[in-house]
């Protein structure tokens, strides 16, 4: 499928895939829709409910690798917020690196992080890296059905192709293998707000709220693994 650089309305680029007019990232902002759905209402809630204990490592799981921009901007944060992240990113068809090169996150995100977004993309995949002192990055190529691993996350970021092109990947049966994969009150943001995916998650037990959106979508989700005490 032939895929394009284009550039969304913040001035941020993102890859498109043209025969199923698909985006990776929200023609309406790429940057703006990863701050507001992925760094807002998941890396900075969930921190600020941790505040307690400020040396926590905080593991995430990112349903959909793709450009690395929710990991670029979730190691930035990490430094301003002093934790120690422990990230995987699932990918079935990795971006190639000269698409990555054509991107401007470098220049509008922090120039001063030009070789960790570059060492993001370059590091081996399958294999645990750390990227900086306190961002440890494992890529993964598989299929997010193939996740098996149970307990293991605090945070989700469930970015993946919309359900209007992949509806396969927005049912109960990956829905399921995300509640899994959560940690006891841990969370999973995603930027769709879809009736059928609200249904599908609460379905296998996450407890939902609707969120306003980023720029361009009314609403978003947030899901919580509540403690069996809190259910």
């Amino acid at each position: 499928m032939k895929r394009n650089i284009i550039t969304t309305s913040d001035g941020s680029k993102t890859i498109q895939i043209e025969e199923w007019n698909e985006q990776y990232h929200s023609i309406h902002g790429a940057i703006q829709e990863a701050n507001h759905v992925f760094m807002k209402h998941g890396l900075l809630y969930y921190s600020d409910l941790r505040t307690e204990n400020n040396t926590e490592e905080i593991h995430i799981l990112e349903i959909g690798f793709g450009t690395g921009l929710n990991a670029f901007l979730t190691l930035i944060e990490a430094e301003k917020l002093n934790k120690s992240i422990n990230y995987v990113g699932v990918e079935a068809y990795p971006v190639q690196l000269e698409e990555v090169q054509q991107l401007n996150y470098i220049e509008l995100i922090s120039e001063t992080h030009k070789s960790v977004f570059e060492k993001l993309h370059e590091t081996p995949w399958e294999k645990p890296s750390a990227i900086t002192s306190n961002f440890q990055l494992e890529k993964q190529q598989k299929f997010f059905k193939d996740i098996t691993v149970k307990n293991e996350f605090d945070i989700i970021y469930f970015d993946a192709f919309g359900a209007r092109v992949q509806p396969d990947l927005w049912t109960e049966a990956i829905f399921e293998i995300m509640f899994n994969a959560l940690k006891e009150n841990g969370v999973l943001v995603t930027y769709s707000a879809k009736g059928s995916v609200r249904r599908a998650m609460q379905a296998v037990g996450l407890t939902v709220e609707r969120l306003p959106g980023p720029p361009g979508k009314r609403e978003m989700l947030r899901a919580t693994k509540l403690a069996m005490s809190q259910q």
